[in-house]
């Protein structure tokens, strides 16, 4: 019997990210999978009135399902940390540098994990950047700096097609990334309270894994464990645990990497709130380990609690 049966779970998804979609369809996911546990679940699609319909549906703790702005960068966690209702994930600061991939890709240099080449612009600058404002050649890859999912992502290869790239980075928040594009086998590592679980391989229809490649049934191929050796999965599991514990996360993340041909591994991001829908990267890995996707679930919500 888990810690929260018979208390009031409420699962949280929705919200007014650009990645609300997505968001929904992990909510209703984690929901169903709980109440195969046995718990009591409320389904609360998060709105400007979620204090008062956390506070109306009793709730006793709360299972984040959010992902995007609001969700994931730190700012339900900290209503929840004031509603004092133990809450699953990662805390108000975690969230919020995670979630912020110029802070993000500070710490990870400073720990010694590798970080390709990048630049950063605000986004009034934007349309008026040039091959000549960044010290390194294309392709490159244009990202806001506060987004998941891959919005407002584009690999640019034609100079003449920054511009665009730029602007459409532009109308997301934070700043404009312009990165150096790294070419090798992108591999996801999930960690599950400190200890990494295994490696995926993804290999996207599209040059990159974009927003459609994660959310479109039939246009990417997984392979787990990932086609990679044996040294290659320690150092990529080995680094994924360095970056969930130097951003201070808690419960599961899923930390994107690219595996150059010289076995560098680059590291792109930490998703603090990972994806759990049926194409998700997360149940595939934990599955793969004999854990079925309820009890996922409910090992998250085992792991819920307050952080301040």
């Amino acid at each position: 019997m888990g810690r929260w049966t018979g208390k009031k779970v409420a699962v949280l998804h929705g919200g007014r990210s650009s990645e609300r979609e997505v968001s929904l369809k992990t909510g209703v996911a984690c929901a169903e999978a709980l109440r195969t546990r046995g718990l009591d679940v409320t389904l609360i699609d998060v709105g400007l009135d979620v204090a008062e319909r956390l506070r109306a549906a009793g709730a006793e703790v709360a299972f984040v399902a959010l992902h995007g702005r609001y969700g994931e960068d730190g700012s339900i966690q900290g209503l929840l940390e004031s509603l004092g209702i133990p809450y699953t994930g990662s805390g108000v600061l975690a969230s919020a540098v995670g979630m912020d991939k110029v802070l993000s890709k500070l710490l990870f240099k400073s720990v010694g994990l590798d970080v390709t080449d990048y630049r950063v612009f605000p986004p009034e600058q934007a349309a008026a950047l040039l091959g000549k404002d960044f010290p390194f050649t294309f392709p490159v890859v244009v990202k806001p700096a506060c987004e998941g999912s891959s919005v407002g992502v584009t690999l640019v290869k034609d100079p003449t097609h920054l511009g665009a790239a730029c602007v459409e980075a532009a109308r997301w928040k934070g700043d404009v990334i312009v990165e150096r594009y790294v070419k090798g086998k992108e591999v996801q590592v999930a960690v599950l309270d400190g200890k990494a679980m295994g490696v995926i391989e993804v290999v996207p229809a599209n040059e990159f894994y974009d927003y459609a490649a994660k959310y479109t049934a039939g246009t990417t191929q997984y392979f787990y464990p990932a086609r990679i050796s044996e040294p290659d999965t320690r150092k990529l599991m080995e680094a994924a645990e360095l970056a969930h514990r130097s951003l201070g996360c808690s419960g599961v993340t899923r930390t994107d990497f690219i595996l150059a041909a010289d076995g560098v591994a680059w590291i792109l991001e930490v998703n603090t709130l990972p994806g759990m829908t049926a194409s998700s990267l997360v149940p595939k890995i934990a599955a793969g380990n004999g854990i079925p996707f309820p009890e996922l679930c409910e090992r998250l919500l085992d792991g819920a609690a307050l952080k301040s």
